[in-house]
């Protein structure tokens, strides 16, 4: 019964039809009765669902056998959605805690530590899982996010390194421009690949009104970064940072609900980003600088 009701779930989205790649993505295992080898080759993770205290040591380690993370799913009405502290790794599982087999409950607990067992095949699955779209969406936008930034910072760093600063910061902030500029790119051609649209480029152009915005904020704000010395490193970090934020989330929203954000939801995001990216930026800059020794900061002892 509540396999049924878990494979329901992970099915829904498809209308009345469910094609049969879906279907593909899940089979049920029947490690306790029938004794037959399981092909496990294409799997990437174990779903064990049942009652509060069903998944038993013994059953637990049979599925670990597999050699894939194994979830284990409690299925309690009278108790909150509960995550594991952490997703497990393969061969090892970890227990999860919900109310009720539907979507909000499995998004709350379950769906963002899956993301760790499909990684690199988001996509796919998600094409094929319309439940975990949102999901998918949120953890490739994060992605891309952290990756800009990161490439950011060390153009950035560059800029103000004395010498090296002068010979290479043009190609350095040209070099970012192009590499963020494509990782924003990648990350749209990915999440209409992810609602079941082909790839092309010809997507681009319907996206690009779509995030318009974002794209725009950006260039302007990195302009004015480079006129603040030193806080121009984190400001330019966080600038990448929101900006391809605002591009994922405008794209997800827009593929979610057929309509673009309003101007001002797209402000709102934005301010958000850029508060959350300055806080990352500082902490990633600082662990790029050298440490000093000494107490309070005094030197060399």
């Amino acid at each position: 019964m509540l396999v049924s009701e878990l494979r329901a779930t992970l099915l829904s989205g498809h209308g009345d039809c469910i094609p049969l790649d879906a279907n593909a993505c899940l089979e049920n295992l029947d490690l306790f009765g029938s004794g037959r080898s399981v092909e496990t080759n294409a799997a990437r993770a174990v779903l064990f669902v049942g009652p509060p205290g069903a998944a038993t040591p013994v059953q637990l380690a049979r599925l670990e056998s597999l050699a894939l993370p194994v979830f284990a799913i409690g299925v309690d009405p009278s108790s909150p959605a509960r995550a594991a502290a952490e997703p497990p790794q393969a061969g090892a599982s970890a227990h999860y805690s919900v109310p009720s087999l539907g979507a909000e409950p499995l998004a709350a607990a379950l769906f963002p530590h899956l993301m760790s067992a499909i990684k690199g095949v988001e996509v796919a699955v998600g094409r094929r899982l319309p439940v975990l779209r949102e999901t998918i969406a949120t953890r490739l936008t994060l992605d891309a996010s952290m990756s800009s930034l990161r490439i950011a910072v060390a153009s950035a760093l560059v800029d103000h390194v004395p010498v090296l600063g002068i010979v290479l910061g043009t190609v350095a902030s040209a070099g970012d421009t192009l590499a963020i500029t494509g990782l924003q790119a990648f990350l749209l051609l990915q999440i209409a690949a992810l609602y079941g649209h082909d790839p092309d480029l010809s997507r681009l152009g319907e996206l690009i009104p779509v995030v318009g915005g974002g794209f725009g904020w950006r260039a302007l704000a990195r302009e004015l970064s480079g006129f603040i010395p030193v806080a121009g490193v984190v400001i330019k970090g966080g600038i990448a940072y929101a900006g391809t934020l605002v591009v994922g989330q405008a794209a997800a929203f827009y593929y979610q609900h057929g309509r673009p954000m309003s101007a001002r939801q797209m402000r709102i995001l934005y301010t958000e980003a850029r508060q959350k990216a300055i806080v990352l930026g500082r902490d990633l800059l600082a662990r790029l600088k050298p440490t000093r020794r000494g107490g309070n900061g005094a030197g060399p002892a």
